[in-house]
This record gives C-alpha cells, structure tokens and sequence, in this order.
C-alpha cells in the first residue's frame, strides 16, 4: 500500500512539474482583445510594440517608457502591450502564437524591431513607427523609427504621440528629452 501511494505522489508530483513547466504563452488574440476591452472602457488607444529576447533596442524602448517620471504619461494615455516575435532559434516558445501574422497585418514584417503601432479601441491602425512620404497612407511601407534615438526619429514619435493622446506640450518634450538619451 505504501508503494502504491508513493507511486501515485511521485506520478502526481511529475505530471504537474510538466504541466506548470508548459504554461502557455497567450497568443496575440488573447492579448489583444484584453487590450481593446481595457482601452474602450479606460477612454485609451492601444501602443502595440514587437520586441524579441535579442533586441537591444527594444529593450531600450521599453526601458523608456517604464522610467519611473514618464511611465504615468503612457499608462494614462495608451493601454501598452508588447508581443513577442521573431525569436532566436532555440527561443520560438517565447513568441505569441499569432503576432507575426498581426505584424504583417500592420505592415511591419519588413521593419525591424522594434517595431510599434497605435490603434483606436477598434483595432483601427491610427500610426506606426514607420516614417512615410507626406501623404503615404498606413498601407505603404515606410522607414521603421523602432526606437527613437536620432533628432529626427524623436520629432517623429513626438509629432504621433501628440495625434493619438492627451498629452500636452511639457509631458511630450519630457519624452522626447528621455529618447534622445537613446542615442547616447
């Protein structure tokens, strides 16, 4: 009887080991539709940026809207979410399920990382990191920002931070200060 029970706890112990080593990575529907709910009920649009494990400046990007003085200004502004794609071999279970599909979707498959776009609570694609000919719509490829560092990349995410928020002139010129540190 003692074996019998030992078994069954060593059994049992195993299969959840497995089971909570396995926890899904929740695909990019999952996340989304999150996203649009909270956006729709908080008054809010939706930053959605790509990123991978490798990227440098993905990791720069996030690090610069999770800075302590300028996090307020995003959370009260955009429901942010980040999806994982385009992993390193070996890495493909850190991707979501889905978000390169939505990437290409948006026009982003030939950008880089990171690469972002904003959306109403709709999914309606407002703007991305994808610089444009005046007069290019959101369904032209452009020149990807990714994370902006340069004089002319941080004007550009100003000039779409301004379109799709509430932020004002001060909070704008405090982001773009800290994303010009990028470069550095």
């Amino acid at each position: 009887m003692k074996k019998i029970l030992f078994l069954s706890l060593t059994l049992l112990l195993a299969f959840t080991a497995v089971t909570f080593a396995q926890t899904a990575v929740p695909s990019s529907d999952e996340i989304m539709t999150k996203a649009y709910a909270r956006a729709k009920k908080e008054n809010k649009k939706v930053m959605v940026i790509f990123h991978a494990s490798w990227c440098g400046w993905c990791k720069k990007m996030e690090a610069s809207i999770n800075e302590p003085n300028l996090k307020k200004f995003f959370d009260d502004n955009y429901v942010v979410v980040y999806l994982t794609v385009q992993e390193s071999k070996g890495k493909e279970n850190l991707e979501n399920p889905g978000a390169l599909d939505l990437m290409t979707k948006y026009k982003g498959d030939k950008a880089g990382l990171p690469f972002w776009f904003i959306t109403d609570v709709n999914g309606k694609a407002l703007a991305d990191s994808q610089e444009r000919p005046a007069g290019a719509g959101l369904d032209t490829y452009g020149d990807n920002v990714g994370c902006p560092a340069s004089e002319k990349e941080v004007a550009y995410f100003a000039k779409i931070l301004k379109s799709t928020s509430k932020l004002n002139d001060k909070e704008i010129a405090m982001i773009s200060e800290r994303f010009a540190k990028n470069k550095e």
